[in-house]
């Protein structure tokens, strides 16, 4: 049975989900989040199914490396959980011929309890907590999951009842700006590197820091900071190809994936696009101010060798060039009003 501490804590993570209402991607992190307190686990996923595979979608612990990663329906224990509607439990990882040993053995994975989400009736994904020791969880800890999980499935139930876009759509794109959000965009670059190593072909990531959101939440308030993060997602998604991704990976912080398609890519010409169309002003709170961002880019394979690496060497680059800027305001107020109106 369940201890009373533990019975707690979820009653805690109940109020915790219901104050996030129809923030789906803040439901499914923060399950994640609490599970490792709830049955004293090294690390929890949520994984939602997409055709074949399950996609992790949530993460924590030491699954945080498996944010985007796609795993086969038909051999993992996951799938086997959700096809069978079914709470299982892995004792020792090394023992159970129902797991993906290689998997577990990259994360460190010895011992594992994964129940389904259930969403309008049927399963659509897994609620896993892993353990790094065997024969870790019990009976009692895949009944608290489960309970979990009727919570997390039913917070999926409302936000897309009473929002207008689809399950899959809000739990991969950013409420505000609609862009991608962090887990589909490392979805996309594990497929992107996955074809790129396949084809022979070059993959460029280029990272984007919005410089001064801090200032203009201070200046004018959190809805102008809003209002100023939409435009520069738009602005960004506007500029580039038709097959590149853009992202918000979270706060000020933005990402353009753009595969080598049957055009070479301009990198450099790219680079000064985006200048140009950033730092063009806009009206908010009645005076006219400057958008503007640093960015860094790496591309794959020539500088990074994987997901990890490429995405170090863009953030690198792109620190570089937000320290070596003149000071300046990033948000200066001009005596003109002319510009696209934002507020």
């Amino acid at each position: 049975m369940p201890t009373p501490d533990q019975l707690r804590r979820v009653i805690s993570v109940l109020g915790e989900i219901a104050e996030l209402g129809l923030d789906l991607s803040g439901v499914m992190q923060l399950a994640v989040d609490r599970v490792l307190q709830i049955v004293e686990a090294d690390g929890a996923a949520i994984e939602l199914g997409e055709r074949n595979s399950l996609v992790y979608r949530a993460v924590s612990g030491i699954a945080m490396r498996q944010l985007g990663v796609r795993v086969a329906m038909d051999a993992s224990l996951s799938g086997l959980c959700m096809r069978s509607g079914q709470a299982l439990l892995c004792l020792d990882a090394e023992e159970d011929e129902r797991v993906d040993r290689l998997a577990c053995r990259a994360v460190g994975l010895r011992a594992m309890v994964v129940v389904p989400l259930v969403y309008q009736g049927a399963p659509v994904g897994v609620l896993k907590a892993m353990s790094r020791r065997p024969r870790t969880f019990g009976p009692a800890d895949a009944e608290l999951l489960t309970n979990l999980s009727r919570v997390v499935g039913a917070a999926m139930y409302w936000s897309t009842r009473y929002g207008s876009d689809s399950l899959f759509h809000r739990a991969t794109h950013d409420e505000l700006t609609g862009l991608a959000n962090r887990a589909m965009f490392m979805d996309r670059l594990h497929v992107l590197l996955n074809q790129a190593r396949r084809q022979s072909r070059v993959v460029s990531l280029l990272m984007l820091d919005m410089d001064g959101l801090k200032a203009i939440n201070d200046g004018y308030g959190h809805a102008a900071g809003d209002a100023a993060l939409q435009e520069f997602g738009r602005r960004i998604a506007q500029t580039v190809r038709a097959g590149d991704t853009v992202a918000r990976l979270g706060g000020d912080e933005f990402a353009i994936l753009a595969p080598q398609s049957g055009e070479e890519l301009d990198l450099a010409a790219l680079q000064r696009r985006l200048h140009e169309v950033l730092e063009q002003p806009f009206i908010v709170a009645g005076g006219l101010h400057s958008i503007a961002g640093s960015l860094g880019c790496a591309s794959f394979p020539h500088e990074a060798e994987d997901a990890e690496q490429l995405l170090a060497r863009a953030d690198e680059r792109m620190y570089a060039l937000k320290r070596a800027r003149k000071a300046r305001p990033a948000f200066a107020a001009h005596a003109q009003l002319d510009g696209p109106r934002l507020l």
